[in-house]
């Protein structure tokens, strides 16, 4: 039961909100348009930052639940080739690839004969308590640099 208590509080904090904005609700204050606009004096913008969250996200789920994993290329993998999205189309299936994968994780943790300090699929000591955690911190993290440029946009 300490278990369920357990997962039930860090897919709250995986959803975000407990200690920060969602970032769901970061995505709702930024076009399309605005996403590849780097503010001055970042190296970045919204949507790289954003790109490599999705990319994280999905590569750690990978790990913990894909039959074939393949570990990708340190950064190359992680970060997009331009500032911008190439199309709006795409930005749209970048948001729902981070809101699917999201998903997939909390069925992943919720199931029932998954337990917390279970060695992930591809770990040697890796738990799933371990991802978990990973992705929540990344996100927050992150997060907070969205906040960031959204503010510097003039956006929040």
């Amino acid at each position: 039961m300490a278990d369920q208590a357990l997962k039930e509080q860090l897919l709250k904090h995986l959803k975000g909100g407990e200690a920060f904005m969602p970032v769901s609700e970061l995505l709702e204050k930024i076009s399309f348009k605005k996403s590849g606009k780097r503010p001055v004096g970042l190296p970045y913008s919204f949507y790289e930052i954003f790109y490599h969250m999705v990319y994280a996200q999905k590569d750690i789920l990978s790990y913990c639940t894909a039959e074939d994993y393949k570990l990708p290329a340190w950064p190359r993998d992680y970060w997009p080739d331009a500032s911008s999205a190439v199309s709006k189309e795409s930005w749209e299936a970048l948001k729902n690839q981070f809101k699917d994968d999201q998903k997939q994780l909390a069925v992943f943790v919720e199931t029932v004969d998954t337990h917390l300090l279970d060695v992930v699929k591809h770990g040697k000591e890796q738990t799933v308590l371990r991802e978990l955690m990973l992705v929540i911190e990344h996100n927050a993290y992150h997060a907070g640099q969205l906040a960031i440029i959204l503010r510097l946009l003039g956006l929040l």
